[in-house]
């Protein structure tokens, strides 16, 4: 495979993925498109074998998870505004109370669990190997996060009281 197709088969199979768990962290699309970008490129400058599909998905979702971290912990990052933050005009946000709102309130580490176990449908395990936590850690995140969204949607059910 060429470098052309072996670049078009990762994006059309995992750039979906990537920038969505890639989002998880930052909360932000461009900077989610950048570690997507980063994280194809080492793929294309450092080419890799895998065993299997699965294995070749954990490991670049777990590049994706370390490029994430990289960034937020940059001293580049520390130092500037966010662009939302100087725009007059602000985005529309997720609307109070909806679970988009809910989960982007989590900590980066309980959001990244989250993710990956109810959309990427991993276990508790992959999930900790992919981001390089013991599997007791990924289940106390799992049930801390949902204890937190439980509390942030208003209890069992959801329902708000007056």
């Amino acid at each position: 495979m060429d470098l052309n197709q072996q670049a078009e088969h990762l994006a059309n199979t995992y750039a979906d993925a990537i920038l969505r768990l890639s989002y998880t962290y930052l909360k932000n699309t461009q900077d989610a498109q950048d570690v997507c970008q980063t994280v194809f490129v080492k793929l294309l400058t450092e080419p890799r074998e895998f065993e299997s599909p699965r294995h070749e998905r954990a490991y670049i979702l777990r590049m994706a998870a370390n490029a994430c971290k990289d960034l937020l912990k940059s001293p580049w990052r520390k130092r500037t505004c966010a662009l939302e933050a100087c725009m007059e005009v602000p985005a529309p946000e997720a609307e109070d109370g909806s679970l988009l709102a809910a989960v982007n309130q989590l900590p980066a580490h309980y959001r990244a669990v989250i993710y990956l176990f109810y959309y990427e449908g991993y276990d508790a395990r992959e999930i900790g190997q992919i981001l390089g936590v013991p599997t007791a850690t990924v289940h106390t995140r799992l049930a801390r996060g949902r204890a937190k969204l439980k509390e942030l949607l208003g209890g069992y059910g959801y329902e708000q009281t007056v």
